[in-house]
Formats: C-alpha cells, structure tokens, sequence
C-alpha cells in the first residue's frame, strides 16, 4: 500500500500546487469567476467533463451497474443528454451573455425585480447541498479503502478543495479538474474498466453467470429512466455550478462544439461505470451496499500502484465536481444575494480588485460552511433530493422560458418559482422527499403558472428585450456588478 499512499499524496500535493499557481492569473473578477472567458476547446470539454462526472457518477455508476447491471447506466447517461441539450441549443446564447450567474440571466431578460434574488436562494441551495454530497464522499472513499475517521476524511478532502479554490478561483480550478478529467480517463476507462472484465472472466462468463435482466437497457425500470431525465437533464440546463463552465468558454463554437464532445463522453462513462458494476456483480454477489462495489474491487483486483492511480480517479472525480459546487455556490452567495443586500441604500459597484477579494472570501466561508454540513448531515440522498427538486420545480421553466419563449413576463417568471417551488413542498410533505410526484406535479404548476401570469400581465418593456436580443447577439460589453432594472 506504501505505493499506493504515495500515489495519492503526490496527486494531492499537485493539485495544491496548481491553486497556488492559478492565484497568480486570477487577477480580476472575470479571471477568478468565469477564467476570463478564454478556455479553448480542449480545455473546455475536458473541465466539462470533470465537473459533471463526480461521486455520484463514479462511485454510484458502479453502484447502479452492481444493483442492476448495463442499465444502471441511466443515471449517469441521462446527465451526458442534458449537457449535450445544452451545448447544442442553449451554450452559445448563454455564453453571449458575458453574465457570472443565472440569477443576472434572469434580470438581464426580464428586467431585474424580485425573481432574480428569489431564484439566487433557490439556486445557492442547490448549489451548497451539491458541494455537501460531493463532500462527503471523501469519507466513503478515504474510510473504506484506509479506515479513515469519517469526520477526519471530510476535513482532509474538503480543505484540500477549499484552499486550492480559495486562491486562484476558477482558473485553479479549471487546471486541476483538467489534470482530474486525464487521471479518470486513464484510472477508470483505460486501467479499471478492463481489469474489471477481464477478471470477471470476459462478457460471456459475465452473460453466464447474472440474470438476462442485468443485459436489459431498460432493466432499471421506465418510471426511473424518465424521473432521471427530469432530475440530472433538466437539471444540467440550469445548475448554476454548469452554466459558471459555459461561461469560460472562448466563444459560441466552444460552447457548443466542446460541451458536445464532453457531453459524448458522459455517454461512454456511463456505460463503463455500468459495465464494472456488472463485473462487480459476478466477483461479489454478496456484498452489503451496492455502492462498495467500487471500493471492494478496486481493493481486491488491482495490482499495487495501479490501484493508487485508480484511487486517485476516484478522488478527482469528488474534487471536480466539489470544487464546481463550491465556487458556484460562493458566487450565488455573493453576488446574487449578499451583493443585493449590501446595495440597499447604495448606488456605487465595488472596486474590481474588492470584488476579487470579496469572491476569494465568499469561497473561503462557503468552504467552512460545506465541511461543517457534511460532517453534522445524517440523509444525504434526501437533503440533495430536496435541492435537485427545488432547483427543476422552481427554477427550470422561468429560464428556459426566458430563453425561448418572448412573451414570459417578470410577473410569470416570479409566479413559476414561486407555484413550483411551493407546489414541490408541499408534495414533498404529503408524498414523501424521495417520491416522484413532487417534481413531476411541481413542475407542471411552475409552468402553468408562467403561461397564465404572463399572458394575463403586460408584456415585457421593449426596451428590456431589446438590450437582451443585443446581449444574446454579443454586441454588448459585459454585465457589471449591478443587475439590470427595467426602464420605469
């Protein structure tokens, strides 16, 4: 193991190395928010990658895989659609907007007022609750494999994210979840994926030995397919932590072309996750959780510094998307709500240098916030349930309403996040917080409370839409500090 321990500390140790180094480029707002909206293609689709492909995708693929086998890549097939509906219909006009948040989206389109705050509480909830969950697999990770001390791992792997984040922003983060996106590829689909099946004793051995229902791509289930494709594909088209990446990007063709190519990778991920689960299956039938399949094959399977690489493809695989959660989750907090607050009363936009060392001290004290609620939270999958819920019953229809649809009013915008997000509630009161009925129902209410409220309600002021077709073109400069306000 002593090889193993020194794969990990001298991975750990780099990514450090890289936040220190990003700090020297992260010179304004522009560079430590959004990378100064000049990554390229390659860099681009590999940050991507690495920010949708966390955890969950990793760890729990291989969960899903064991539980259910090939279709238990639905989970993380249904996030590789969402990213590619968005970089195919939505990134080019998102990245246009030269905007930091979802929340200045809204107030650029609908002329600034109440649902631009509102959505920023809904959205930095969902963004806390995501870099929680993200987290907390440090303890998964770090207590099976080393007999870590739950508490001790979090600490250990959160402060690791916190402090190369905290120091150079975005452009930290985009160098490590670049060097991240190449250490997972190489750990999970070049080394563990056929170690996996090879151990397992190839396909046929594997078709031998497991139920026909593991080789069924709808095995899962229609009903989870489709509650899947409403959670994480709705979901990528409107996370905060996804649109901040589309923000980095050169231009629309990078937008477009290299969230395509990321969005592709997602779709083989998905089915190599699955696929070591199913081998999984066959090498353990029996163990407790499904999500130890990871874990207990990793451990059992591979030869002595491989498995440090493939250990160090699981924790890059937290990190990314921790790191993505956390930065987003700090600009929502910041600039969307306490930057609101501290302007009642006040007319004059901080300094830009202020305004980095203001973002730089929202990450740092969104950090603290993230470990201590890992470290105290008892339910993950219900407090990111919650979120995700939130995050489509209230907030998907007023953006892409907003996107595609001319007539939506700021009154209709206000009423859909408002509708949903109390329809979700109380659904999830009646039904339950893991039940399928609160985001179903919930966002059928957002939506028919945007088209009512916004036919029965003058339509947006000209001159609003006006500057929004002229930002959406990319022929204006980009979003200040202060939100829009519609002409009176």
């Amino acid at each position: 193991m002593a090889v193993d321990y020194t794969v990990i500390v001298v991975y750990l140790a780099g990514m450090l190395a890289m936040g220190w180094w990003g700090m020297r480029r992260a010179r304004s707002k522009s560079e430590f928010l959004v990378a100064g909206r000049r990554l390229g293609p390659a860099m681009y689709s590999g940050t991507m990658a690495a920010i949708v492909l966390g955890g969950a995708s990793t760890i729990g693929g291989v969960g899903l895989g064991y539980q259910y086998g090939l279709s238990g890549a639905w989970m993380v097939f249904t996030i590789g659609l969402g990213l590619l509906a968005l970089s195919v219909f939505f990134s080019a006009r998102i990245a246009r907007l030269k905007v930091y948040t979802v929340s200045e989206m809204l107030d650029l389109r609908y002329g600034g007022g109440r649902a631009g705050i509102i959505s920023g509480v809904v959205m930095w909830a969902y963004t806390l609750m995501l870099a929680v969950t993200s987290t907390i697999a440090y303890a998964t990770i770090f207590d099976v494999l080393f007999d870590m001390n739950r508490a001790v791992a979090i600490v250990l792997g959160g402060s690791i994210v916190v402090a190369y984040s905290t120091l150079g922003g975005m452009w930290s983060i985009t160098l490590t979840d670049m060097v991240q996106f190449v250490v997972k590829t190489i750990g999970v689909l070049l080394l563990l994926l056929p170690i996996a099946v090879v151990k397992a004793g190839g396909f046929g051995e594997m078709k031998a030995q497991l139920p026909t229902g593991y080789f069924d791509p709808l095995g899962i289930g229609g009903e989870t397919i489709f509650t899947y494709v409403l959670i994480y594909t709705f979901g990528m088209l409107i996370g905060q932590d996804i649109w901040q990446r589309v923000f980095t990007a050169r231009g629309d063709r990078t937008a477009k072309w290299g969230g395509t190519v990321a969005g592709t990778y997602c779709l083989v991920y998905a089915l190599a996750g699955a696929v070591i689960g199913t081998a999984a299956k066959v090498l353990y039938p029996k163990l407790g959780s499904p999500d130890d399949a990871f874990a207990t094959i990793v451990k059992d399977e591979l030869p002595v510094g491989v498995r440090g690489l493939v250990l160090a493809a699981a924790l890059a695989a937290v990190m990314s998307t921790s790191s993505g959660a956390l930065i987003a989750c700090a600009t929502v907090a910041n600039n969307d709500i306490w930057s609101r607050l501290r302007r009642i009363g006040k007319a004059a936009p901080s300094e830009e240098h202020d305004e980095v060392k203001g973002n730089r001290a929202f990450i740092l004290l969104m950090g603290v916030a993230v470990i201590a609620t890992a470290i105290a939270i008892d339910d993950v999958v219900q407090a990111l349930t919650v979120a995700y819920n939130l995050l489509v019953g209230g907030l998907l229809v007023p953006i892409l309403g907003g996107l595609v649809w001319k007539r939506g009013t700021v009154h209709g915008a206000l009423a859909s996040v408002v509708v949903g997000g109390l329809a979700v509630i109380t659904l999830m009161a009646t039904y339950g917080i893991l039940a399928n009925e609160p985001v179903y129902y919930g966002l059928l209410a957002s939506l028919a409370a945007y088209l009512v409220v916004s036919v029965a309600t003058p339509a947006t002021d000209t001159a609003v839409l006006a500057a929004w077709r002229e930002r959406l073109a990319g022929r204006s400069p980009e979003l200040a500090s202060e939100p829009v306000a519609a002409p009176q």
